[in-house]
């Protein structure tokens, strides 16, 4: 089979390599589809802390059981999957305390790979995070069953329901599924500020009650007046800049709310302001990775229809132009890629 390996930031390689076989309680999957995303876009470029290089690559993937592991039950050759790439032990301290996102074991033991024509699937996530794909699910939807499960998890930080007004600083895929979620869990006004207009547009489609291009107009003044100055209720950085957590911060109003979701570069650091945590009762929070509920609410989200991905899946591409597709990605020609093997 085919697999990419990346060697160190912006050398990739796509090589033949053995196709896998299953240990006990293993699955191996053909891959149908696997999606580009931020955290590849960044590992690319830059590296990962948490994926040393030389790595293989992707994490977004659905696909067909190809080979069934001993000691698997619930799955037989020719099944069609959807699964996200990790699982929490369940047993740690912060898995006990109901923090399964935070748990080391999840992202720790990450299956990395999935930009390869077949992967195989441990079996610590075969136990808990691998499902039959819902009859006449696309390979490239299922696919977005991990990024969907991160936004999830994220949305359930902040009070959308309660939020009158809802700003979203980012225009990609994130900041497009937040959107979604902010909807459903009945946010009022939704805003998505952005730089490139034809994310933007999209954003409309999926109902942004405005958009707001920062290039032309500056984010906390924009902000002020389409608040009538009161400031969001909820405030949710997208991007994963350290100036971007810093201006999202500025936007909350009074008792406000910041998710800086976002991740960024190892090492970097932002500054906010005092007095508005203080006296205003901003609450600064983070959100990382997901937990088991999640998982099982996004791939209901994707089932009924109520979260559209398609979408944000821009562009294909064959296996054999991966770093076309990864360029595609990081340019923001692209919101998403499926990279179909």
């Amino acid at each position: 089979m085919l697999a990419a390996v990346l060697h160190r930031p912006g050398a990739l390689e796509l090589r033949e390599a053995p196709v896998p076989d299953p240990g006990p309680g293993e699955l191996v999957v053909r891959v149908e589809a696997a999606l580009t995303c931020g955290t590849d876009v960044k590992t690319f470029q830059r590296g990962h802390p948490k994926f040393p290089l030389p790595s293989p690559l992707g994490h977004e993937f659905s696909g067909v059981v190809a080979a069934v592991g001993a000691g698997v039950r619930a799955f037989r050759e020719g099944d069609a999957v959807a699964l996200v790439p990790t699982a929490p032990c369940g047993a740690c301290r912060l898995c006990r305390r109901g923090r399964e996102s935070l748990c080391p074991d999840a992202v720790g033991r990450m299956l990395l790979g999935a930009f390869a024509e077949y992967v195989r699937v441990p079996a610590h996530i075969v136990a808990v995070n691998v499902f039959p794909r819902p009859a006449g699910m696309a390979p490239e939807v299922a696919a977005a069953l991990e990024p969907l499960a991160c936004v999830v998890h994220g949305a359930s930080r902040v009070a959308l329901d309660r939020a009158e007004n809802v700003v979203l600083v980012g225009d990609g895929a994130i900041a497009l599924l937040m959107l979604q979620l902010a909807k459903l869990r009945g946010a009022g006004r939704v805003l998505v500020a952005g730089k490139h207009a034809g994310r933007l547009a999209v954003a409309r489609a999926l109902g942004a009650d405005a958009v707001l291009a920062v290039t032309s107009t500056p984010l906390e003044e924009a902000v002020n007046e389409w608040t009538g100055g009161q400031g969001a209720d909820v405030a949710i950085e997208c991007v994963g800049r350290p100036e971007t957590w810093e201006a999202t911060a500025s936007l909350a109003g009074t008792g406000g709310e910041v998710l800086l979701y976002g991740g960024c570069a190892a090492g970097t650091r932002a500054s906010f302001d005092t007095y508005a945590v203080h006296y205003r009762e901003v609450d600064l929070k983070g959100a990382f990775h997901y937990g088991r509920a999640d998982v099982r609410r996004a791939l209901e989200l994707l089932s009924g229809g109520a979260v559209r991905v398609a979408p944000l899946i821009t562009h294909r591409r064959r296996l054999g132009a991966l770093g076309e597709a990864l360029e595609l990605a990081a340019s923001r020609d692209a919101i998403k890629v499926a990279v179909e093997p």
